[in-house]
């Protein structure tokens, strides 16, 4: 193979995960389903299910920049698991905060997608501080996450519109 050829592997591997990152293919997309979250939805809890929007919107949010900081920022130092990546109480502390955790994650997401565009991160280098990460690792880590989660903000909007029980 040559160097040629091993070049534009890379830049098929980054458009790639750039897509995935974006959410587009085979799952919804971020925006698209906070987007259409209704406002007083946010805080609504079904009896059988453990957690709100607003519990599900900060957990990816939370997670999402622990995983950033970790690729880029060698003194990051990542919240107590699980107590610091889930809050405790279902609603929103004001309701501008759903929209600056939306804010957040947008900007954590395109900065992941920054990191592993950018033609002169080693994908495949260990990260440093780490335990034999590296930046793929970390961008299969968060889309995969990101895809889990999103996927369950839309069905507990769709089980709240429909009128579940809360509790």
């Amino acid at each position: 193979m040559g160097k040629g050829e091993n070049m534009d592997q890379e830049k098929d591997l980054r458009q790639r995960l750039d897509k995935v990152l974006a959410g587009k293919g085979a799952h919804m997309d971020f925006e698209s389903v906070v987007s259409g979250f209704p406002k007083k939805l946010h805080g609504k809890k079904p009896s059988f299910i453990p957690y709100s929007a607003w519990q599900l919107l900060e957990h990816l949010r939370i997670a999402q920049w622990d995983i950033l900081e970790f690729s880029r920022n060698a003194n990051h130092v990542s919240p107590p698991w699980p107590e610091g990546y889930w809050p405790k109480d279902p609603q929103p502390p004001k309701e501008e905060d759903w929209d600056r955790s939306v804010q957040q994650f947008q900007k954590d997401l395109n900065d992941m997608r920054a990191l592993v565009s950018n033609p002169s991160t080693d994908l495949h280098r260990k990260i440093p501080h780490g335990s034999g990460q590296n930046i793929l690792r970390e961008a299969l880590l968060v889309a995969d996450h990101n895809s889990y989660h999103v996927g369950q903000l839309m069905m507990l909007c769709k089980i709240l519109e429909a009128g579940a029980e809360e509790h």
